[in-house]
């Protein structure tokens, strides 16, 4: 079962991650000092499957997933000055939010369609 999901399920969890980050990023827009952050799904994916006991899945490698998530995670600079030192561009983060759903929804939808599959193959039709 790890390795029916593939990559799948460890990149949902990742995307998941990512979206708490820029979320976290629009809630903290006026917070004086907040330093955006963001989270390098790539690197983040790549240490993930790298990692010993992985094997891929979100399940069973969920620490894994946690500690590659942690070495991808960055402060992302300011585009435009601050005085309050908040390094959030609302519209920045709005954009980098809508993008990553958009990607979270297709991650979900191959992990869905796995599933789909697996169902149909156990009940015969």
């Amino acid at each position: 079962m790890s390795d029916f999901l593939g990559i799948h399920g460890t990149a949902l969890a990742i995307r998941e991650q990512r979206l708490q980050l820029l979320s976290a990023n629009i809630a903290n827009a006026d917070t004086p000092g907040y330093q955006a952050q963001d989270l390098n799904f790539n690197a983040a994916l790549s240490a993930a499957l790298q990692a010993p006991g992985a094997g891929g899945n979100a399940l069973e490698g969920g620490n894994a997933i946690g500690q590659a998530s942690a070495a991808a995670h960055f402060y992302r600079p300011s585009s435009q000055p601050s005085l309050d030192g908040n390094t959030v561009d609302g519209d920045r983060e709005n954009a980098a939010f809508a993008q990553a759903t958009l990607e979270y929804k297709a991650s979900l939808s191959f992990v869905e369609s796995k599933v789909r599959s697996m169902l149909t193959a156990i009940t015969g039709q």
